[in-house]
């Protein structure tokens, strides 16, 4: 005969140990509603006398309060759910939410499609969702039923908080560096221009070249390395005297350097290469990239507790971004 097995207990055990039932000793151990003070001595001491352990899961659906933050990216393809950045953000927000008991899943919201929103306002094991890309399109497909549980890192509104980088400040000490290291025929490579949140470095390059009496020299990006090369090629057809590509990602800027390497050009001797988000592999790549920082751990994690806690958080929340003068510019 095999070895007896002593079965967990329940929350049927319990009710019935403490004498109350079942709804009410849910009640105490979910610490929802209203039981009697007597009720929940006597379903504690019950619950501790057989080693209750409560179902976070099931206790958390009985509240509304739900089991999983949903990471909702908006991106053209799929595929930006392999980013780097998106690894990230839910690393960050899983750290945030094991203690509690909460699980991070990722999901994909077609640009130009943001209709998935409303399947997540309807399930009631989606405890909240964090937005990321952002669009205005998105921001207005938010159902009622999700208001007050979502955030959004990137553009915000008057009901969706915003968490994210001063990236205007953190391009515009890129490109004052630049200049100051005698740059003066500086091209930008941004980001997809659908992206608002991308659009404040751009203002802020644009408004830095005009002060300074420059003529603008813009390229579409996508914060990709292949675009990145491409983008530098087209920069050189169509201004083959830069001396300088300022890159709205160091994703972006590593393919830059590399397209100018294969024209034979030198890095930064023939011309200055500098990017944002300062990955770890900009301090070791060839030469190391000049760049700012991009806390994208303090902003993630920011942005999953205000959906945990439901406390009141700022409209928009922005996060420094510094200098990192490297040698490649």
């Amino acid at each position: 005969m095999g070895t007896p097995t002593t079965r967990p207990a329940t929350l049927d055990d319990v009710a019935r140990a403490a004498g109350v039932s079942r709804a009410t000793a849910s009640r105490v151990l979910g610490a929802y509603g209203f039981t009697s003070a007597d009720a929940r001595a006597r379903v504690g001491a019950a619950a501790d006398r057989l080693g209750y352990v409560p179902d976070v899961t099931a206790r958390a659906l009985v509240r509304g309060a739900g089991v999983r933050l949903v990471v909702a990216v908006i991106g053209r393809a799929g595929t930006v759910l392999d980013d780097p950045y998106v690894h990230r953000v839910v690393s960050a927000a899983s750290r945030v939410c094991a203690p509690h008991g909460v699980g991070v899943a990722l999901e994909w919201l077609p640009l130009g499609d943001p209709s998935g929103l409303v399947r997540l306002g309807a399930d009631r094991g989606v405890c909240g969702v964090v937005l990321v890309n952002t669009t205005p399109a998105a921001l207005a497909a938010v159902p009622a039923r999700l208001q007050g549980r979502v955030v959004s890192i990137g553009t915000g509104s008057a009901t969706v908080p915003s968490f994210d980088v001063d990236n205007a400040a953190g391009a515009e000490a890129v490109l004052r560096h630049l200049y100051a290291t005698g740059r003066r025929r500086i091209a930008m490579v941004t980001g997809p221009r659908w992206l608002v949140c991308a659009e404040r470095s751009v203002t802020a390059y644009r408004g830095l070249m005009r002060a300074a009496g420059l003529p603008e020299r813009v390229v579409t990006g996508d914060f990709t390395t292949a675009r990145g090369g491409r983008a530098a090629l087209e920069a050189l057809r169509r201004w083959p005297e830069l001396d300088a590509v300022y890159a709205a990602s160091d994703a972006t800027a590593f393919g830059v350097i590399a397209a100018l390497r294969g024209r034979g050009l030198r890095v930064p001797h023939d011309v200055a290469v500098a990017g944002f988000d300062d990955l770890p592999y900009a301090a070791v790549s060839s030469p190391p990239l000049t760049t700012a920082t991009h806390p994208v751990d303090r902003i993630a994690a920011a942005a999953a507790t205000a959906v945990l806690t439901r406390a009141p958080v700022a409209p928009t929340t922005a996060f420094a971004s510094t200098l990192v003068a490297r040698e490649s510019a």
